[in-house]
């Protein structure tokens, strides 16, 4: 059976536009649309594998439809401009994964895909898929037609029993229930007063519209529905011309016009490299031969695009490349003959490649006879921590590390591989099996020239780059645990979870998979009753933590379960599985993320330490087995309230920064101000509810989202809100003025300069809009936090091994510093990290830190 593929362009997408977040190149392309669009379609183009497939879009121009009713499609919004930037690259992209570009002055998309699809009819063995997220085409059901609808979850398979099945009519009565009950997205006016479940039994009863009308006086038809009927037959009947596809256009093709012949690979992959959609490349596993491909084949692919493109204004992105080079496979005496300062290296399948003095090698030897070739040396590589665990040595070189070049440029975009940066920053599409090393001393250049034109030289060089060698050290070293201990605590800890699951079904009534959110969800909101404030989804009830959080007060098995599922965290995540990836000295090694983040913050993986529970004293307890070595001591420093302080320095906010001056208690000064009452009045639930306050702002929380963090009503969190902006002016113009200036630049910035790329604030979303308006106001502070902390690391580090010290960095938590000091020198270490974290920044309030210690993590002094 051979199968006909005919897709809505338009439809589809708008549909990825909108459900996918902002995404946007370096150079500040906006590609959401066309990656939502390519990953929705090539799930279809691998179950279906089409022998014929074509992709059709609307033109501008009027069509027979505005002509007949002028009204038609009037009143709806226009296409967003971040939406119709991306249609010629979308339409491009699908030429070169070979699809057939089909448009038509004076029809719509819908009338090219009826036509499509119905040449089945003329082609025995052959069946047609339409895919679409617009139920209008359900009309286009036949024996050989099937639409595969888009949904918001799921793209959905619609054959007639399944129309049947949904509709309770058949697929070609479909559009004369719509001629009845209209169509307000196209200004189809149907009958006035018929709605859909009006209309629904209408056609169940009679079939179709001329069949209603031929039984007018059935009494079958109320009343007011006969006169509605009888007053508006001329629309009902303009209705359904309106809205029945035209299966018969002149599309001049045939069938065999439109076979699929796959994708232009090469041209496909420098595409995807343009617009910087690298997992796209590593889905389809493209790659390029590096050289050009037949220009006949180039402009096949680019055929009858638009008239932009044929005219040569959309030029696509066939970048020249070089022929391979050769790799010298050689051994320490001619890598010495190497005269350069400036060597790029790049480590595959643990494989040395050099490149100097414009010759390429390929080092086979052992890697250990480098270390004094190497020693001060300018090394250029791509992602130096990992590079550093095959090259210890190159410690004493000055490391150039490119994965950090594209994490300072955009840290809010996915990390580039060093083929991509190739082709964005040099123009160059590099043979994907290749080493691309030969590429890296220019690569280096324009990357830098870039970063000194956004004025961020001074984040890379001293504060990223220096970072790398130290991470390096700190996640060799380690952190010590007590694996005996963390068993026995697991031991403890499966006890409570039989203990708690014995309780829940005791209260259930029943046995069930207590793990299972499905039978959970029933459970509670079916068998127990509990009420059910969302809407149910095809999964079934949602029993995530917010929802289970506000039924506390209902039931007492909700305490329950969120113990129970606290408690299988901490044995699973945690008691269970560290142990386990402990080395023979009982130390557990971390991989930080140095480029993941948006922030700037460092992240913790592999396993994650920086997630260990702090909240709550079960999950505290879970630090006690953070051990030392014999004769140390742990020294922690924790910045206090860093965040808070940064936004009175940004805000220049005086009332707070005077708090800070004078060492008051902000959350209790806070209190004061949104109660109305002296501080010396302020209890215990006042302060806490003001931590919540000042936390909360700097993240643009709404008073819906404050109530639900202190159990108030939504007015009175409101007002707390309204009454700490009343309290901190400044801060109240901080918060607009950042979201503002961000709208014009299109980035935030920090204290000391690192840009963070907002393109939600542009989304034609209004959910995401809100969400870029709140990064917005917190990137600054969060941001400006991460860099102090980075600083504070590097200057605590470096002062450690300059003076000689005795301990080591072992850990690092957000606002938190952990040393793992010799007990004779705990003193003077605590003096040195409370001064070069302080020192780290100089702001107009003072930073301050608190530092305690202890043979183990939660036992501080």
């Amino acid at each position: 059976m051979k199968k006909i593929l005919v897709i809505d362009g338009n439809s589809i997408i708008n549909r990825a536009f909108y459900g996918v977040r902002p995404l946007t190149t370096k150079s500040g392309k906006h590609t959401n649309a066309i990656y939502g669009m390519i990953n929705i379609i090539s799930k279809q183009l691998s179950a279906i594998k089409p022998d014929y497939a074509a992709v059709a879009f609307d033109l501008k121009h009027p069509t027979f439809r505005h002509e007949m009713f002028p009204e038609y499609k009037a009143g709806r919004n226009p296409t967003p401009p971040d939406l119709l930037s991306q249609f010629a690259d979308a339409k491009e992209c699908l030429k070169l994964m070979g699809f057939h570009i089909m448009e038509l002055p004076g029809y719509e998309a819908d009338d090219i895909q009826g036509t499509i699809a119905k040449m089945a009819h003329d082609n025995e063995d052959t069946v047609s898929y339409v895919l679409s997220g617009d139920r209008d085409l359900l009309q286009l059901i036949d024996d050989k037609v099937k639409v595969l609808l888009v949904t918001n979850s799921e793209t959905k398979e619609m054959d007639e029993n399944a129309f049947r099945t949904e509709y309770g009519i058949s697929p070609s009565d479909f559009v004369d229930m719509k001629a009845l009950m209209g169509d307000s997205s196209d200004n189809i006016p149907g009958v006035a007063g018929i709605g859909k479940k009006t209309a629904e039994t209408l056609i169940q009863s009679f079939g179709n519209l001329d069949n209603i009308y031929e039984n007018i006086d059935d009494p079958i038809i109320k009343k007011g529905v006969r006169e509605k009927l009888i007053k508006d037959k001329e629309n009902a009947y303009l209705s359904k011309t309106l809205a029945t596809i035209n299966t018969s256009t002149p599309i001049e093709k045939e069938l065999e016009d439109i076979a699929y012949k796959g994708l232009f690979e090469e041209e496909l992959y420098a595409k995807f490299l343009e617009l910087e959609l690298n997992s796209l490349i590593a889905k389809f596993g493209l790659k390029s031969s590096g050289k050009k491909h037949d220009e006949s084949v180039q402009k096949e692919a680019k055929k009858g695009s638009d008239p932009e493109a044929e005219s040569g204004q959309a030029e696509m992105f066939f970048s020249p490349s070089e022929d391979d080079v050769e790799y010298t496979k050689c051994k320490i005496e001619k890598i010495d003959k190497i005269t350069s300062d400036r060597i790029s290296i790049e480590i595959l399948e643990s494989k040395l490649y050099i490149y100097a003095d414009n010759t390429a090698y390929l080092y086979d030897d052992s890697f250990d006879k480098l270390s004094e070739f190497f020693k001060d040396k300018t090394v250029i590589c791509y992602d130096a921590k990992a590079a550093l665990y095959t090259l210890p040595f190159l410690m004493d070189s000055r490391l150039c590390d490119l994965l950090l070049y594209d994490y300072v440029i955009n840290p809010s975009q996915g990390r580039s591989t060093p083929h991509a940066l190739v082709s964005v920053f040099l123009g160059i599409t590099p043979n994907s099996d290749a080493p691309t090393v030969r590429y890296y001393d220019e690569l280096e250049r324009k990357m830098r020239e870039r970063i000194a034109e956004d004025g961020m030289v001074h984040i890379l060089d001293e504060i990223e780059l220096p970072l790398v060698k130290i991470l390096f050290d700190i996640e060799r070293c380690g952190f010590k645990i007590n694996p005996a201990g963390m068993k026995e605590f697991g031991a403890a800890l499966e006890e409570l979870a039989e203990d708690l699951t014995s309780r829940i079904y005791m209260q259930a009534g029943r046995e069930f998979n207590l793990n299972s959110p499905k039978q959970l969800g029933e459970v509670l909101f079916v068998e127990m009753g509990l009420p059910y404030q969302k809407k149910k989804t095809k999964t079934g009830y949602s029993t995530d933590a917010q929802t289970l959080e506000e039924l506390r007060y209902i039931s007492p098995i909700i305490d329950d379960i969120l113990e129970y599922r606290q408690v299988s965290k901490l044995k699973n995540t945690y008691a269970d599985a560290l142990p386990a990836l402990a080395d023979e000295s009982q130390r557990i090694h971390t991989d930080f993320k140095q480029a993941l983040t948006a922030t700037g913050r460092l992240s913790s993986a592999d396993p994650n330490l920086q997630n260990i529970p702090i909240k709550t004293k079960m999950g505290r307890e879970m630090r006690r087995y953070f051990i030392t070595d014999e004769g140390y001591t742990l020294v922690d420093a924790d910045y206090s309230q860093i965040e808070l302080r940064l936004l009175a320095h940004i805000a220049d906010d005086y009332n707070m920064k005077e708090a800070f001056i004078n060492d008051e208690d902000i959350h209790r000064k806070t209190a004061a101000a949104v109660f109305g009452l002296p501080e010396e009045a302020v209890n215990e639930e006042m302060r806490k509810r003001a931590k919540a306050v000042n936390f909360g702002i700097v993240y643009g929380i709404s008073g819906f989202s404050l109530s639900k963090d202190i159990g108030t009503t939504v007015a009175e969190a409101t007002r707390y809100i309204k009454n700490y902006l009343m309290n901190y002016p400044s801060i109240a113009r901080y918060l607009e003025e950042v979201v503002e200036e961000a709208k014009k630049n299109g980035y935030t910035t920090t204290v000391h300069g690192r840009r963070r790329y907002i393109p939600e604030l542009t989304a034609q979303n209004a959910v995401m809009r809100g969400f870029g308006k709140r990064v917005a106001m917190n990137a600054p502070i969060q941001g400006s936090a991460a860099d102090i902390m980075k600083i504070a690391m590097i200057k605590t580090y470096e002062r450690l091994k300059r003076e000689n010290f005795d301990a080591r960095i072992v850990m690092q938590v957000h606002d938190e510093l952990i040393i793992e000091a010799r007990d004779d020198q705990v003193d003077i270490v605590k003096k040195i990290i409370r001064e070069e974290m302080e020192g780290s920044a100089k702001l107009s309030i003072p930073l301050t830190v608190d530092v305690s210690i202890g043979k183990n993590w939660l036992e501080q002094e």
